[in-house]
């Protein structure tokens, strides 16, 4: 991969960081999709497959730096999601 990917893969990693502090920090998940979040998941989850494939390193540490960031965010919404479900209910 060109300088050009490596660069590219560094930003969208980067990207990441401010949103997993706070929603780690906070808990606050009030603005977040739960199916934006299960979908990108997903998404970086097969990407960091596809660079394991092709042996392609900025694929690969982006996509698993990129997947820790990410899942998180993602296993919080699901708690929140369903924290709220739970009291709506009455349960």
């Amino acid at each position: 991969m060109s300088e050009l990917g490596y660069i590219a893969a560094f930003l969208t990693t980067f990207a990441f960081v401010p949103q997993a502090l706070k929603t780690i920090r906070t808990r606050d998940t009030s603005g977040l999709s739960l199916a934006m979040y299960a979908c990108l998941t997903v998404g970086i989850f097969l990407w960091l497959l596809h660079g394991i494939n092709r042996q392609d390193f900025a694929l690969i540490g982006a996509n698993a730096v990129t997947l820790m960031l990410a899942l998180p965010i993602f296993l919080i919404i699901l708690g929140n999601t369903r924290a709220a479900r739970r009291a709506a209910s009455g349960k």
